[in-house]
């Protein structure tokens, strides 16, 4: 049964496993050589109990990411080379064909992945978030999440399946065309819906009514041209100590979210500055760009599947004896992330420049010096370190170090 591919395979697979284990290495490496002194830039902003507090923050989630590797390549393996996608199709071919068979096939992976994953996530939410005092989320509210996601993917996710299955068996040779079409439309139409029909089943929102702090985001909204349908403040405490501030929706939908844990941390003129990055990034179109880009790739990605789809090398070197569109999936869903961890630093630039862009966007229209003092509070309370790796900073972080993003914009 194992081809080249398999080897092909194997290899790309190792060489991800041991670049993640040693960036992860030299996080944790780093941080703790850097640990028992606060960087100069940050001395009497940030004392040394709360730099220590990021670090073993940042060094017991590194540590926790290599067990959770582990189980991933190992989930990996099983599915593939090992034979379990076999089995589950063996099991539903002689019971169910055609799409029904299709939707089955999907839904068990997805099902026993979820499974291997939950211990994973209540090691992560109630020891380490608990251990760092971030967690506020009891159990009933995690199973009650994960019921809730559990019933949007099986009402959202069956259709869609539905769907992509049959254009995959009905539009011939460029399916994938196709396909794509449909996955870019259900993705904007979840963009929409996202703020009013999803978003709500699992936090409150509620107006934001503090007059002072209200005049003064209406009033940097005026100077940035910014029409909102409404400003919400989101009971994030609800789950956890960390704070934040987006924009979520389109067009008439558009809304302004503040945690609640993010208000009660910053002042108004801290909260302004934040607000004002966040307009950085609507008005250089960030999000509409990554939304394009995400677009081209998938498309890459599907015309990859079009020309794999039947090919019998790539279902042999990944332990299938048989073949057919939905194991295709499958298989090609599993196996994508392991050739295409490589993009993740070029992805991570990328997201970098947007977040400088935004900064430069939010000093010209508010206090730069306010969001330095923004930014140093948020690091604080989500135990963000200081000290990065500089090298697992630039393959992974989406946000520049906090040193360099603070010496531009003090510098603005």
């Amino acid at each position: 049964m194992f081809n080249t591919f398999s080897l092909v395979f194997l290899a790309a697979l190792l060489v991800m496993c041991a670049l993640r284990v040693w960036l992860a290495q030299r996080q944790i490496t780093h941080v703790l050589a850097h640990r028992g002194r606060v960087p100069e830039d940050f001395a009497g902003r940030v004392d040394l109990k709360t730099h220590q507090k990021a670090a073993d923050y940042t060094v017991a989630r590194s540590r926790f990411g290599r067990t959770g590797l582990a189980v991933e390549v190992a989930m990996l393996l099983a599915f593939t080379l090992g034979g379990g996608l076999q089995i589950l199709h063996d099991f539903w071919s002689a019971r169910l064909d055609g799409l029904p068979y299709g939707v089955a096939l999907i839904f068990s992976v997805l099902l026993i992945s979820a499974i291997v994953d939950l211990p994973l996530s209540l090691y992560h939410q109630f020891v380490i978030e608990e251990e760092f005092s971030f967690n506020r989320m009891t159990l009933r509210i995690f199973l009650a999440d994960h019921l809730k996601q559990a019933i949007l993917a099986i009402v959202i996710g069956t259709p869609a399946l539905l769907a992509v299955l049959w254009l995959m068996a009905r539009m011939g040779e460029l399916w994938w065309l196709y396909v794509w079409l449909f996955w870019c439309t259900l993705n904007l139409l979840l963009l929409f819906i996202y703020p009013t029909w999803i978003a709500p089943l699992f936090n409150k929102f509620v107006p934001l009514d503090d007059p002072r702090l209200r005049a003064r985001v209406e009033a940097l909204l005026d100077r940035c041209g910014f029409a909102s349908s409404d400003l919400l403040v989101m009971d994030g405490s609800k789950r956890s100590n960390h704070g934040n501030a987006y924009f979520t929706g389109f067009g008439k939908t558009k809304r302004i979210v503040f945690f609640d844990t993010l208000l009660g941390r910053l002042q108004a003129v801290e909260v302004e500055a934040v607000l004002a990055h966040e307009l950085g990034h609507f008005k250089h179109r960030h999000v509409q760009k990554r939304i394009g880009m995400l677009f081209v790739l998938s498309l890459g990605f599907l015309a990859i599947l079009g020309q794999l789809i039947d090919a019998g090398w790539f279902f042999n070197g990944l332990g299938l004896t048989s073949q057919n569109t939905a194991l295709g999936l499958v298989l090609f869903f599993l196996a994508g992330p392991v050739f295409a961890f490589l993009l993740t630093p070029l992805l991570s630039i990328l997201s970098r420049r947007d977040e400088f862009q935004a900064d430069r966007y939010a000093a010209t229209h508010a206090s730069a010096s306010d969001l330095v003092a923004a930014l140093v509070k948020m690091y604080e309370d989500n135990a963000a370190t200081l000290t990065p790796d500089p090298l697992h900073s630039l393959f992974y972080d989406s946000h520049p170090p906090a040193a360099l993003r603070i010496a531009r914009l003090q510098n603005a």
